[in-house]
């Protein structure tokens, strides 16, 4: 062992050992993640950072570039399936979608560049408190650079039940500065391993008292809570059926032989094989799960760019009558800029609707925080010919209102219905007059059940956005709907899932996560995934589960975010000044 941390002492002197801290971060980071979910090696993978500001310690410009160059290999390791992305919805050949993909790397990944260089400079100066200093410049970097598909050093450490639950006082950020801190303990015991043995015979405890009290903080803490929340005892039940139909992007993915009528009576098929099982308070469809229509009939869906197409109002319809449930599913609703009348001024929302067990149409939801690039080009709308440069860039406008969807229950007993069900094939010759004429005798009393957060696919791993959702009240439960088949049979919706679980952890609520061609998943409000089950990828199937509805106050995260966070930067930094300046 000795003779090995010889020759890497000997190899860090190397000119190759930077490239080696690149494949270093890249590797742990994707390693710690979903679908591998190694999260002990969450506790290495900032050895690469702390290497190379050693290495260029004081030389700003190499730890700018390396710190990007870092950022890039981690992106390639974990986020390779962005360029395929770019192929599928750009269209563009591999050599320019991977050019671009580069391009993206070195722009969202600034965080790694901003901690090297703060690190740097402030452990020069501060020459003590370097556990907590590296907490705290993993907070700047993290809390104010700019990424587009967001994750954390917390979220890696998600494989860690225990340590997950503190995200409900911490936030996400909380668990990146504990990664932190403990890392470079464990960074220090590396690079001398007889410090633990100097400690000892110094008596001096202060490198180990920061990092281990910190941990086993954290340890306590989440035991406390997650034993406190396994007993809370929910005060309803809901049936859920998830559709997830694996419908083709834009009929663009060389399914030319599927057509509409086949996607949508395999949606129906999907949901009557589920209803065997249970008898659904709720149907969700995923986004794009009959790409791209809508049920909302107004002069903005009917003219123009139509997106208005009332079979597959009828297939929503006959779902809610057929079971007497609320469906809730995505669709592209539409606006005139201005209430002008043309071409020119149309717009679009991504939208999510709900329709009661009678099959009215009820509240809906514009989605609020797209996409850059996908769903909007910044500065579109005030520099149009962007979107003509760039035509697969889509033209949505965001929603404006964060609000919880209102679902309902019966009153009373179904009746019994003494007609045949309508199937969704014989609307070839029926228009939704005569469906809604067949079913009305089967109206029912309903009243309100509760209400449920909806987040539409990219939303829910943006804890700041979400938070705004409290102002709404208190949901019984989150619906996400998305749609992931962009990225191809890759690990990017496991990603993506393990991004969206903190949010149920956060809240204390359980989410149902719809996707159009897995993985679907139904999460409890302890971040578990229910049956520790996933769909398959690329498949279409149907998933039918219990959901809790679990009734509390809001969370402390709900209530203050990143109050914890914010509070030690700004504690840490009071008394760094106050020591730096003692010092002088």
């Amino acid at each position: 062992m000795k003779e090995l941390l010889l020759r890497f002492k000997k190899f860090q002197k190397s000119k190759w050992f930077p490239y080696f801290c690149w494949f270093w971060l890249g590797l742990f980071n994707t390693l710690a993640f979903l679908p591998w979910k190694l999260s002990h090696f969450v506790w290495l993978s900032p050895f690469a950072l702390f290497w190379l500001e050693k290495y260029y310690r004081g030389r700003w410009k190499k730890l700018i570039w390396h710190g990007l160059s870092a950022g890039v290999t981690t992106t390639v390791f974990s986020y390779f399936w962005m360029n395929h992305l770019l192929q599928v919805f750009g269209g563009f050949p591999f050599l320019i979608s991977f050019i671009l993909f580069i391009l993206y790397a070195f722009v969202t990944n600034t965080r790694y560049a901003v901690f090297l260089v703060l690190f740097s400079f402030l452990r020069k100066r501060l020459k003590k408190n370097l556990f907590l200093l590296s907490g705290f410049c993993i907070l700047v970097a993290e809390l104010f650079t700019f990424q587009l598909f967001p994750y954390y050093f917390g979220n890696l450490i998600g494989g860690s039940l225990i340590l997950s639950q503190n995200v409900e006082i911490t936030g996400v950020y909380g668990l990146s500065a504990l990664v932190f801190i403990v890392s470079y303990f464990l960074f220090r015991i590396l690079e001398n391993p007889n410090i633990i043995n100097r400690i000892v015979k110094r008596k001096r405890f202060t490198l180990i008292k920061v990092p281990a009290l910190a941990l086993v903080y954290f340890f306590i803490q989440g035991t406390i809570l997650y034993i406190y929340w396994s007993r809370v005892e929910p005060i309803a039940s809901k049936n859920v059926i998830m559709i997830q139909p694996n419908a083709p992007l834009e009929f663009r993915d060389g399914r030319e032989k599927e057509t509409l009528d086949e996607l949508m009576e395999r949606i129906e098929a999907l949901a009557i094989k589920a209803a065997i099982d249970i008898k659904p308070d709720i149907i969700v469809l995923p986004e794009s799960a009959v790409p791209f229509f809508s049920t909302h009939k107004s002069d903005a869906t009917m003219y123009f760019n139509r997106s208005y197409y009332e079979r597959f109002e009828s297939l929503i319809y006959l779902l809610s009558n057929r079971f007497k449930a609320n469906v809730y599913f995505n669709e592209i609703d539409a606006m005139f800029v201005n209430n002008e009348v043309n071409r020119k001024n149309q717009r679009f929302y991504n939208s999510s609707a709900v329709f009661n067990p009678n099959g009215e149409r009820g509240e809906s939801y514009y989605k609020s925080y797209l996409l850059a690039f996908g769903e909007y080009f910044p500065l579109g709308e005030t520099f149009p010919i962007l979107y003509d440069l760039v035509p697969q860039v889509a033209r949505f406008l965001p929603g404006t209102e964060q609000k919880l969807l209102s679902y309902y229950d019966t009153k009373e007993e179904l009746p019994k219905f003494d007609k045949s069900h309508i199937r969704w094939t014989e609307t070839n010759w029926m228009n939704l007059d005569s469906i809604k004429k067949h079913y009305e005798s089967y109206r029912i009393d309903l009243k309100e059940s509760g209400k449920f957060l909806p987040l539409i696919c990219y939303e829910v791993i943006i804890p700041e956005f979400v938070r705004k959702f409290a102002n709404a009240g208190n949901p019984d439960f989150i619906i996400n709907i998305t749609n992931d088949k962009w990225y191809g049979k890759s690990m990017e919706t496991f990603q993506h899932l393990e991004l969206a679980r903190f949010r149920s952890i956060e809240l204390r609520r359980w989410m149902v996560r719809s996707t159009n061609s897995g993985t679907s998943v139904y999460v409890d409000h302890l971040g578990r995934v229910l049956n520790n089950r996933f769909t398959g990828q690329e498949t279409s199937e149907y998933y039918s589960a219990k959901i809790d509805v679990i009734h509390s106050s809001p969370t402390f995260y709900a209530r203050f975010g990143n109050l914890v966070p914010y509070t030690y930067m700004v504690i840490f930094a009071f008394f760094s000044v106050w020591t730096y300046w003692k010092k002088k």
